[in-house]
């Protein structure tokens, strides 16, 4: 298994996708990141093989086009919609990554609401309607909205993730797990937000190991797009204290975000988890 994970490594390539300005892209439903003001996103690392790539962009139609292998560009061309239901659900999307208050979280709610209110079956929009319901603690609320999700798309990974979610923030651990596992079964083994979950489960139960274990696979699959895991990676391992380990993964997260939100508290604890790992290597 190391060895293969190794192979695609050695062989991942850059990908240059062009769309729309400020479009959203997501490659096997792993959101990647978003097009500058030109309508490009330069993607350093992507692994050989197949892959499907998801477009959204503000006043357009979601796209998903397909990467074939060996290609190292691809050009997705969106449409203009007038579509009620998608323009609101874009809308209620952009109001959630915004939210930062209670008031700003119930005004994404109830956008999520009006598109479901103009298109019953909306998969996606009921899903990003329990995300917003788990952060007001509506629990219940955000499991209905799951099950919504479910009776139109009823094998759908993200939807799997955030029910593993709203179960963990219930404290039901085992409940999440199911979840997470079911999720990752929807995913065909890629979903890094279950595998995220399952890591933070773990912690809850003490297993410190076993989350490392699945931090790493999320981490195998997001491709340094998300920097704050390798700060959890990194306070897994000083929980089981292993200094040397803990080092590598926070200094992973300040090459990857220097200003990041825990930059400073990182660069704070670096030097005294050096001199553990040092004194680590001199004990025989």
């Amino acid at each position: 298994m190391k060895f293969l994970l190794l192979l695609v490594f050695l062989f991942q390539t850059s990908l240059t996708i062009t769309s729309e300005p400020n479009a959203i892209v997501w490659i096997d439903e792993i959101r990647r990141g978003t097009t500058d003001a030109s309508g490009k996103l330069t993607l350093t690392k992507v692994s050989p093989g197949r892959h499907s790539v998801r477009v959204r962009a503000k006043g357009f139609k979601e796209t998903t086009a397909a990467l074939v292998p060996g290609r190292r560009a691809l050009a997705v061309k969106l449409l203009a919609t007038t579509d009620p239901a998608e323009l609101k659900f874009q809308e209620a999307e952009a109001a959630r990554e915004k939210a930062r208050d209670q008031a700003s979280q119930e005004n994404a709610a109830d956008l999520y609401r009006e598109a479901i209110k103009l298109r019953p079956a909306f998969p996606a929009a009921h899903v990003g309607l329990a995300r917003v319901l788990m952060d007001l603690n509506q629990f219940k609320e955000a499991h209905s909205a799951i099950d919504a999700a479910r009776r139109t798309r009823p094998a759908y990974a993200e939807a799997s993730a955030v029910e593993g979610r709203i179960y963990r923030e219930e404290a039901f651990d085992d409940d999440a797990l199911r979840s997470f596992r079911r999720a990752i079964r929807e995913g065909g083994g890629v979903q890094p937000e279950a595998y995220v979950g399952m890591a933070k489960v773990l912690e809850d139960k003490g297993r410190f190991a076993e989350a490392i274990v699945e931090y790493k696979k999320a981490l195998a699959q997001l491709s340094d797009s998300e920097p704050v895991i390798y700060q959890m990676l990194g306070a897994a391992y000083e929980r089981i204290e292993k200094p040397k380990e803990a080092v590598a993964a926070y200094e992973k997260y300040l090459e990857l975000a220097p200003n990041g939100s825990y930059a400073a508290a990182i660069r704070s604890i670096l030097n005294q988890l050096k001199r553990e790992a040092e004194g680590e290597q001199i004990i025989p």
